[in-house]
């Protein structure tokens, strides 16, 4: 059985949250992702260390008034990453160029959930 321990030194938690956009001219902080994933020296996604853990990359998607979704990180054939919630594509959320995003805090991610794409800040980066 693995465990959290069998996870590479490259795993990071990484905090998402909704950056400013119409309707939230401040941003939203009870609004983001969490998300456990391997990331290279860089900050970018470790699509080696990901393939051989998959099991472990992991997605929380959190919004005030709503109840959590728990997901996993995925890749399609042509490279894309996604966020799986369930069978099917139908509750899918892309990731725009995700592959080629550091995730250091500061810096911002877009993903699309509902026919839209939102952007969000990367709040936090740490060890599990």
């Amino acid at each position: 059985m693995t465990t959290l321990s069998d996870l590479t030194p490259s795993f990071r938690s990484v905090r998402l949250l909704l950056a400013r956009e119409k309707g939230h001219p401040a941003g939203e902080a009870q609004s983001g992702y969490d998300i456990l994933l391997p990331l290279d020296q860089d900050g970018r996604i470790d699509a080696a260390d990901w393939k051989r853990r998959q099991e472990f990359c992991r997605i929380r998607r959190f919004e005030a008034g709503k109840q959590d979704r728990i997901g996993r990180l995925r890749r399609k054939p042509g490279g894309q990453w996604y966020f799986d919630y369930s069978e099917g594509a139908r509750d899918d959320e892309i990731g725009f160029r995700l592959g080629d995003e550091r995730f250091v805090v500061g810096e911002y991610v877009s993903i699309g959930h509902e026919g839209t794409m939102h952007t969000y800040q990367i709040a936090r980066v740490e060890r599990p």
